[in-house]
């Protein structure tokens, strides 16, 4: 039985699924090797980081001060396969106080967030995440 190639909608699904697989795998090799090489990465309340070497960097602080989970993940892409969006629920523990942040002594949080991706030439090229840092804060006691 012959299947029949991949829509580009099914196929962004899978690569969106596949990165935050990756993610809650704690595999940040398999994170990086789906993304563009020029990465465009929008952090919450942050500014525009460049580039798969900015990205590193970022998630190499995030997994210091961190320990994350996504929970209850629904992506959805449009039918060119160029642009997705994912929801989801951040289970997590806050390790090491982050500069302007409440001290850390390993509070949990959930935290409803999502993110916006866009796809070029069968990798992320973009990702904007977005979740509430004032709920964020209440919840580890700021």
């Amino acid at each position: 039985m012959n299947e029949s190639p991949a829509t580009p909608m099914q196929a962004a699904l899978a690569l969106v699924r596949a990165y935050y697989a990756a993610f809650n795998a704690g595999d940040r090799a398999a994170m990086c090797a789906l993304l563009a090489e020029d990465l465009a990465h929008d952090v919450n309340q942050g500014a525009r980081r460049l580039g798969l070497p900015a990205f590193r960097a970022f998630m190499a602080q995030m997994d210091a001060a961190y320990e994350e989970r996504l929970e209850d993940i629904v992506v959805m892409a449009d039918a060119t396969g160029t642009r997705a969006a994912a929801e989801f629920t951040v289970a997590g523990r806050y390790l090491r106080t982050e500069p302007g942040l409440p001290e850390a002594r390993g509070q949990p949080y959930r935290l409803p967030a999502g993110a916006f991706l866009e796809i070029r030439g069968g990798r992320i090229a973009r990702i904007a995440t977005h979740y509430n840092l004032p709920d964020w804060i209440a919840q580890v006691g700021g």
